[in-house]
């Protein structure tokens, strides 16, 4: 492993390993296929891009996405690697020169997209070069059971099954979201070589979680980018008509936002990427169109206007935040719409799916309903929103991580048992009752019914001559609806996820009736007043609010020598980079990322080996853009010390 740590250092400008890089490379050189589940921002792309410079011959990458190829390969030709990549963006004499190149040794690696595998000048090209391993992006894709299956992927194994047995390469594959089931396909349908199989775990620890319910929510978005304007990040939004609603809003207001989705022209989606992804515009607007892969480093905060399909989509979209390593907010505006929201998008997504059966399109639409269920569960806990994201992936965690919305607010312990007796009563007489209008109803509904509303929808179906209307008239709705989520978290309700989502009885109901089962939950115990005051600035910390000006993340850590420093010298810094980055035609954090920055205020280097002491700083960079830094840190300290 000594001379992969030299890369690393070389290339790359780290001095040690993150945890599961190292015992993944060293599998690798010892031709053993691997696989690796790893969250974003752990570093994936090290496992392979380091051992791809020790092999011989060429690494071939296979990845899902345009962008993402564009973003690896711009960071690579920065660092001093030889790669490349091919897809659709280029054209005839692009792809034709690449290929020619390709053959003649030029690369270490070459990024495909997995339509191209079977294209035959590819497998000529593969062919007649030595191919030391086949890596495999995003691999949860092939699965039918993942989060964004493509068919696309499930030619891979065939493409790798043409080298033939003895010049079969090493077969890497690599996925930041991938439950058991998951795991299972991609070994499976990628026919992986009893592979070295490591998850580094899914907790990210700087990620701040929370879950804002119930709340106009343009308002509510601009509450919160108005204390983060000088930021970079992404709000994600269920439909094209709301990424242009939202976006125009914005604009309207002053903020530097574009937009993404695939109703626009493709110039017009590489203009805007590009404008966000060099810093141009500071929000991006977006479906899950955009995103996967997307290299961006110092995006501070993602927030999801709309709930997404389900907590591997939730999971991989806020993760695109704090790649770097430093602090960012995750926070998602929820209402009961999103649910209704989404159960059309699922009938839709696979109505159009004419790659496969009836009977596996059935299945399919069963499978995403039910990652909703648990997608929708999370929206309305007030347990710990990491422990939940954890457990469902297959992690244990502390009940309380200190770092989510639902920890760091004040609840109290509160026996609900009687209220719970009334929610299911409601149920089960919707159910029961041998009158035209017994059938189920959503939490809006029984929480209408258990109010005693005077709604027409409620006299008109009869339903203020049920034994529970009106029976929690002083109650709060949203307790009411609270309950019934943790009802339904705790196994005594269902959700079921028809064309209507509705709540309905199982087989453990009884033990609420009959008073076996006591009902505890978790309720917020400060006022609203004090719950909107910390959403605008301040935290509630084991049981007391701590007021800020502003977000209280991304708080400088270093040293008290240099603390004092770092909010003058950072915008210098990343005023160099800026016009760096505009020389070379590249994004910002391609020529050194936030916390790479950050260091630099930390260590103040003035020399060429105190620079390479930098995290992030190899050599390569350390030639191109050493004398430029150094320079402007030296003059920064002559300008304070005079």
């Amino acid at each position: 492993m000594k001379r992969a740590l030299a890369i690393l250092k070389q290339y790359f400008g780290y001095d040690n390993f993150r945890d599961g890089q190292a015992e993944i490379i060293s599998h690798i050189l010892e031709s053993n296929d691997v696989l690796g589940i790893m969250p974003t921002g752990a570093g994936k792309s090290i496992c392979y891009q380091v051992p791809a410079m020790i092999l011989e011959g060429m690494t071939i990458v296979i990845s899902p996405l345009i962008s993402l190829m564009k973003d690896q390969v711009q960071s690579l030709q920065q660092v001093g690697i030889p790669a490349a990549f091919i897809n659709s963006s280029l054209s005839y004499y692009e792809y034709q020169d690449t290929l020619a190149w390709a053959q003649n040794g030029a690369y270490k690696i070459l990024y495909v997209a997995p339509e191209r595998l079977s294209a035959q000048d590819f497998l000529e090209l593969s062919s007649q070069c030595k191919i030391s391993m086949v890596t495999i992006d995003e691999a949860h894709c092939v699965s039918q059971w993942g989060q964004d299956f493509r068919p696309s992927y499930l030619k891979i194994a065939d493409y790798i099954a043409g080298f033939g047995e003895k010049n079969r390469p090493i077969v890497s594959a690599f996925t930041a979201t991938a439950t058991t089931h998951v795991r299972e396909d991609i070994v499976k349908h990628l026919q992986l070589a009893d592979p070295f199989t490591l998850v580094t775990g899914f907790d990210r620890t700087n990620l701040y979680y929370e879950v804002r319910r119930d709340c106009p929510k343009l308002p509510e978005l601009k509450k919160i980018l108005a204390t983060r304007q000088d930021k970079s990040g992404i709000v994600y939004c269920s439909t094209r008509k709301q990424v242009e609603e939202v976006c125009d809003a914005l604009c309207q207001d002053g903020y530097a936002a574009t937009r993404y989705h695939a109703g626009l022209e493709e110039r017009e989606r590489h203009i805007n990427q590009d404008d966000f992804l060099y810093d141009r515009k500071t929000v991006m607007i977006a479906t899950n169109a955009f995103g996967m892969g997307i290299d961006k480093s110092n995006v501070s905060y993602v927030i999801h206007y709309n709930m997404p399909k389900s907590l591997e989509h939730y999971y991989q979209e806020a993760g695109r935040a704090g790649r770097d390593g430093s602090d960012a907010e995750c926070i998602l505006l929820y209402n009961g719409q999103d649910v209704r929201m989404n159960q059309f998008l699922i009938e839709k997504s696979q109505e159009a799916n004419d790659e496969v059966s009836p009977q596996l399109r059935a299945k399919l639409i069963e499978k995403d309903k039910e990652l909703l269920s648990r997608m929708t569960i999370y929206a309305s806990t007030h347990d710990c929103l990491r422990n939940y994201i954890l457990k469902y992936f297959g992690e244990h965690s502390d009940v309380y991580c200190g770092n989510c919305y639902n920890c760091n607010t004040e609840f109290e312990n509160v026996d609900v048992t009687v209220e719970a007796q009334k929610i299911v009563s409601c149920v089960y007489r919707l159910r029961t009752q041998q009158m035209s209008y017994a059938k189920a109803f959503g939490k809006t509904m029984i929480a209408d019914i258990l109010k005693g509303s005077k709604s027409e929808k409620i006299k008109s179906q009869g339903f203020d001559q049920l034994s529970t209307y009106g029976i929690m008239a002083e109650t709060p709705k949203r307790r009411i609806i609270d309950i019934t989520d943790h009802l339904i978290a705790q196994g005594y309700l269902a959700q079921s996820e028809g064309k209507f989502t509705v709540v309905e009885l199982t087989q453990r109901y009884k033990e609420i009736t009959s008073g076996k089962s006591k009902v505890e939950i978790n309720l917020p115990k400060h006022t609203k007043d004090e719950i909107e005051t910390s959403r605008t600035g301040g935290r509630w910390v084991n049981g007391k609010f701590i007021p800020s000006s502003g977000s209280t993340l991304g708080v400088y850590d270093a040293g008290a020598a240099n603390a004092e420093h770092y909010d003058k010298l950072l915008p210098i810094l990343k005023g160099l980079r800026l016009s760096l980055a505009k020389e070379a035609g590249v994004p910002a954090f391609v020529i050194f990322s936030d916390a790479t920055l950050s260091e630099m205020c930390k260590l103040m280097p003035q020399t060429e080996q105190a620079f390479l002491n930098v995290s992030g700083v190899g050599k390569v960079k350390m030639e191109r853009y050493g004398e430029a830094f150094i320079s402007e840190i030296t003059q920064y300290l002559s300008s304070v010390n005079q």
